[in-house]
């Protein structure tokens, strides 16, 4: 089997498989690591833990690979980008998921437990801003998104809507997402810049829960993966520079670079993945594991 690559490299993608999960269940039975093969039952767990982002997907690749290779169990949990490191760092994970880069901190406690992280590029996703269906703003620049999170913009009548007080959702600071729109949105890539969130910024423990709220508060603004965005939410067409266009979040617009904010998702192991890890690297950036990134609304690697 081909060695699994840490850069996205596009290929087609064919095949059709469309799964729909629970974030909150276990992708397969309970056996325990090492229990031999028996009855059909896994021969290896695979404990794969973090960002909530890509725990869906996560959950459906697991689900998939069964099929696959049965004597493999894949074992996903969520809670956070923040937790997925920390399991690498403590070396209780085999794959630690996120949704952004391992931060210098990250790696030199790692480093320093014996731990060389390795990446993977696994996926892309667009961060989508939504707001509640009856809110007449339906574009906003990058200098607009970041005005409201940071507190300069507090009335919605600032951008061409109703006079109504805005309400500013937030994914809480262990999320990788927190931390991607931190950085890309609020602080534009500036990595001397000490842009913050408003202080009146509501931290909500999960994208599901960002999207509930924004659905039944018509003066709420949120933010989520695209994977997590559903119909009964409105989602804003968002420029960097308004003289290029306005573009919405979408597979074709991310691959054209043309929606400004989208980043890679990963998958970091402890040191250079071997065995069943490293098989299961390599079937996830495959065509049919592809074409799942892209039936849950996030963009392949390889196209």
């Amino acid at each position: 089997m081909a060695i699994a690559m840490r850069q996205h490299r596009p290929h087609a993608v064919e095949l059709l498989l469309a799964l729909a999960l629970s974030a909150s269940l276990t992708a397969a039975c309970s056996t325990e690591p090492g229990q031999a093969a028996s009855s059909g039952r896994p021969s290896r767990t695979i404990e794969n833990k973090g960002s909530d982002t890509i725990v869906n997907l996560a959950l459906a690749w697991a689900e998939a690979y069964q099929q696959v290779q049965p004597a493999v169990q894949v074992s996903v949990t969520g809670g956070g980008t923040g937790t997925g490191m920390a399991a690498l760092i403590n070396g209780t994970v085999d794959i630690a998921n996120a949704s952004r880069r391992i931060k210098p901190e990250e790696r030199s406690a790692a480093e320093a437990n014996g731990i060389s992280p390795v990446e993977f590029v696994v996926a892309r996703d667009a961060i989508a801003v939504i707001v509640h269906p009856d809110n007449p703003v339906d574009r906003l620049t990058i200098d607009q998104i970041a005005a409201v999170y940071t507190g300069a913009i507090d009335n919605w009548a600032q951008l061409g809507g109703q006079d109504r007080p805005i309400v500013r959702l937030s994914r809480e600071t262990n999320s990788g997402t927190h931390v991607y729109f931190l950085e890309q949105v609020l602080r534009k890539g500036d990595l001397e810049s000490e842009a913050l969130f408003s202080p009146d910024t509501l931290l909500l423990p999960s994208s599901e829960g960002i999207t509930a709220e924004v659905r039944d508060n018509p003066n709420a603004i949120g933010y989520d993966g695209l994977g997590y965005v559903t119909p009964d939410v409105k989602v804003l067409a968002v420029a960097l520079d308004p003289s290029l266009g306005y573009a919405y979040p979408t597979i074709q617009t991310v691959n054209s670079l043309e929606y400004p904010i989208a980043r890679e998702l990963y998958m970091y192991t402890a040191g250079e993945p071997e065995s069943e890890v490293l098989e299961y690297l390599n079937w996830i950036l495959s065509d049919p594991a592809q074409v799942i990134v892209s039936q849950l609304g996030f963009v392949p690697v390889r196209r």
